[in-house]
């Protein structure tokens, strides 16, 4: 069991090392998979696509994601829609929770009680509110959960927003510092059908489809760069108390996957009525055949140039008394 790793303190300068060094497991087995999970982050901002299911949740995973961007020195705005601010906040440190921004809309989504803690705007106008902030520095945006925005709001308008929150980075003429933006989105993929997914895969730079097998999760990595071809990565991993991740290989073969590669091998042509394989005699065989329909030389030479003792034939022509010889035309007398 690995021990609990202590968050150290920020750099000036941001702690992006810090940050980076925090999120990998200490028993990570492979230096390229701690470096595809920590480039979930590490690109120049966009949305990261969650999508989990009802066996693999990925909410802890979303918490992880939030942990190290933290821990970086960012600003973390998270909008909550499925579990209470303080379940939430429950497993992160003191440094981790100062850094969040929560706008609970578990509670009250629709204002219904109209004690002012809830934006007079609900979802949407929460998200309205972060595509207009004006913080030049980074930040990362939580949605826990698109599930539920979906629930609340047209697909369309949802990916608009998802769009504009997941461009911020630059404007055109703008002289302020770039604003490098994680959109995080966790989405219950189960409970949507394929137009909805597709669409907001379409929007994603990065996909992380979690699975699992035989009590191990997984995570499935899809990463999408202009005009390079996409980028695929299975990475294995477990997740801490504290929220940081422990990557491990993935696990052993067991019996029945060696069942199935042996039933894989077998010959799906053995129990046919006709046979499609031949020896090497009757592939010789095959090639020697002269078929009919195939005119050789030896062929020709032999009907068109007979040979010595060979019968040959003519043929003689009497025309008979009442055949017409004229070469007119015969059709000359109709009118056509």
């Amino acid at each position: 069991m690995v021990g609990e790793m202590s968050a150290p303190p920020l750099s000036p300068g941001g702690g992006g090392a810090v940050g980076l060094d925090v999120i990998r497991g200490r028993r990570s087995r492979s230096g390229c998979q701690s470096e595809m999970l920590d480039s979930l982050l590490a690109s120049g901002g966009g949305l990261v696509l969650l999508r989990d299911s009802v066996e693999w949740e990925g909410r802890g995973l979303l918490k992880a994601l939030i942990k190290k961007s933290a821990l970086c020195g960012e600003q973390v705005h998270v909008l909550g829609c499925e579990v209470s601010e303080e379940e939430f906040r429950e497993g992160f440190d003191s440094c981790v929770n100062s850094r969040l921004i929560y706008h609970d809309l578990f509670r009250d989504p629709l204002n219904w009680s109209k004690t002012g803690e809830t934006s007079p705007g609900g979802p949407l106008g929460v998200l309205r509110a972060m595509c207009r902030r004006k913080d030049p520095g980074p930040a990362t945006i939580a949605l826990d959960s698109l599930s539920w925005l979906l629930l609340h709001l047209p697909c369309t308008t949802l990916c608009q927003i998802l769009h504009a929150l997941s461009h911020q980075n630059s404007y055109p003429g703008d002289s302020s510092p770039v604003k490098q933006v994680h959109v995080l989105g966790l989405l219950h993929e189960e409970i949507h059908g394929p137009g909805l997914l597709g669409a907001l895969s379409n929007l994603a730079q990065t996909e992380v489809t979690l699975g699992g097998a035989m009590g191990q999760a997984s995570a499935h990595l899809l990463f999408r760069k202009p005009q390079q071809h996409p980028t695929y990565q299975t990475s294995w991993f477990s997740i801490l108390p504290d929220f940081s991740l422990d990557l491990q290989e993935g696990p052993p073969l067991g019996p029945q996957h060696h069942s199935d590669l042996h039933t894989s091998l077998v010959d799906p042509m053995t129990h046919l009525t006709f046979n499609l394989h031949l020896s090497k005699e009757e592939k010789e065989a095959k090639d020697s055949l002269i078929l009919p329909f195939q005119f050789s030389s030896e062929k020709q030479q032999v009907l068109l140039c007979p040979g010595p003792g060979q019968a040959t034939s003519r043929i003689f022509y009497e025309p008979d008394a009442y055949d017409d010889l004229d070469q007119e035309d015969p059709d000359d007398d109709l009118d056509i």
